[in-house]
C-alpha cells in the first residue's frame, strides 16, 4: 500500500497509451521481423516464427512480458541497430491521426501537472509520432530508449528519470499499456500507476481534474491492472 501522496507529474508511455493503432503496431512488429530476417539471413516467415518462439521462452524463463528489444537482443541483435532499422522503415504519418479528445485531456492536465513521456521508442520516431498526434509542446521532457539504450523496465533509467524531473516517487503517476513493462517497476519504487490500453481508459484521467491532487492507493484505478 502506498500512502496518500500529492501528484505533481504524470509520466506517459507512448505507443499503445497515448494512441492505440493496431495497423501501426503490426507495422512495428513487421519492421522488427525484417531486422531479424536480415540479421540471421532467413526469410521473414522464419524470422517471425523464431521471434515468437524466443518471446515465449523468455516469458517462461523470466515470468514477465517481454519487449521487442529484449527478443531481438536475445537473438543476437542490438537495440541500436533495431532502432536504426525502425527509423529507416517506419512511417507513423501513414497510420496515425490527431485525436482532439486526447489533445484536450493533455491540455487540461498540463495546467495542473508536469507531463512527460518515457518510451521504448527512439527519439526521432517519438518526435514524429508526437507531432503527428498534434501533441507538440505538451510535454516537459521526452525520455526515449536512446537516452541509455536500455529498454523498459530498467531501474537505473527509472531512478535517473525521477532524479532529472526532481520529483519523489509518490508524486509521479505512471500511465502505460503494459503492466510488466511500464508499471511494475515504478509501482515497486512507490509510484502510483494506471493501466491504459484504450483511449477511453486514457480519458479516465479526467478524474484527476475533479479531485484533490492526491492518490490514495498504489493505483488510481486498481481494477484496471492485470497482474
Amino acid at each position: 500500500m502506498i500512502e496518500s501522496a500529492r501528484i505533481r507529474g504524470i509520466v506517459f508511455d507512448l505507443d499503445g497509451t497515448l494512441y492505440v493503432n493496431e495497423p501501426f503496431v503490426a507495422e512495428i512488429q513487421n519492421a522488427a521481423v525484417g531486422y531479424i530476417a536480415i540479421l540471421k539471413g532467413i526469410s521473414t516467415s522464419d524470422a517471425a516464427q523464431l521471434m515468437a518462439t524466443t518471446r515465449q521462452q523468455l516469458c517462461k524463463k523470466l515470468g514477465t512480458d517481454q519487449t521487442l528489444s529484449a527478443v531481438c537482443t536475445e537473438l543476437g541483435g542490438t537495440v541500436q541497430q533495431l532502432h536504426r532499422h525502425f527509423q529507416e522503415t517506419l512511417q507513423p504519418e501513414a497510420f496515425l491521426e490527431r485525436d482532439d479528445r486526447v489533445l484536450g485531456l493533455l491540455q487540461r492536465l498540463a495546467q495542473r501537472y508536469s507531463l512527460y513521456i518515457y518510451t521504448n521508442n527512439n527519439r526521432l520516431l517519438t518526435e514524429r509520432i508526437v507531432s503527428q498526434l498534434g501533441l507538440d509542446g505538451m510535454f516537459s521532457r521526452l525520455f526515449t530508449i536512446d537516452d541509455s539504450w536500455q529498454g523498459k523496465p530498467d531501474q537505473q533509467m527509472l531512478v535517473r528519470l525521477l532524479d532529472q524531473i526532481a520529483l519523489k516517487p509518490g508524486e509521479v503517476l505512471f500511465v502505460g499499456d503494459r503492466y510488466d513493462v511500464d508499471l511494475r517497476l515504478p509501482e515497486q519504487l512507490g509510484c502510483p500507476v494506471q493501466l491504459s490500453q484504450s483511449v477511453e481508459q486514457l480519458l479516465s484521467l479526467k478524474q484527476l481534474l475533479l479531485r484533490p491532487s492526491t492518490c490514495e492507493h498504489r493505483s488510481l484505478f486498481p481494477a484496471q491492472i492485470v497482474y
